[in-house]
């Protein structure tokens, strides 16, 4: 059964800095290309940032500079470190895993950034 388990999210004051972790399990996690996207209240689904097999990485300009996305192969887990956060980063964010014709998606966890 394959697991993707987001932690991480809260509430943080703008300006503030959040890491995210998705734990996976059940996949053999080193082939799978790995993304976070956010939903905010409204609106569509969106790609925040995307790491490789090879740990090439690509982000949403909305969030360069501020966002980084890595992975630990070793313990089956991706990150997204979030700093300078503003209220739009508000949203549900999702972890998710590609490979070929398989796609998986976690539960999500709630980021709200707010005074």
């Amino acid at each position: 059964q394959v697991q993707l388990v987001e932690s991480g999210g809260g509430l943080v004051q703008p300006g503030g800095s959040l890491r995210l972790s998705c734990a996976a399990s059940g996949i053999t996690f080193s082939i799978y290309a790995m993304g976070w996207y956010r939903q905010a209240p409204g609106k569509q689904r969106e790609l925040v940032a995307r790491i490789t097999t090879g740990s090439n990485t690509n982000y949403a300009d909305s969030v360069k500079g501020r966002f980084t996305i890595s992975r630990d192969n070793a313990k089956s887990t991706t990150y997204l470190q979030m700093n300078s956060l503003k209220p739009e980063d508000t949203a549900d964010y999702y972890c998710n895993a590609v490979f070929s014709g398989l796609n998986y998606w976690g539960q999500g966890t709630q980021v709200t950034v707010s005074s």
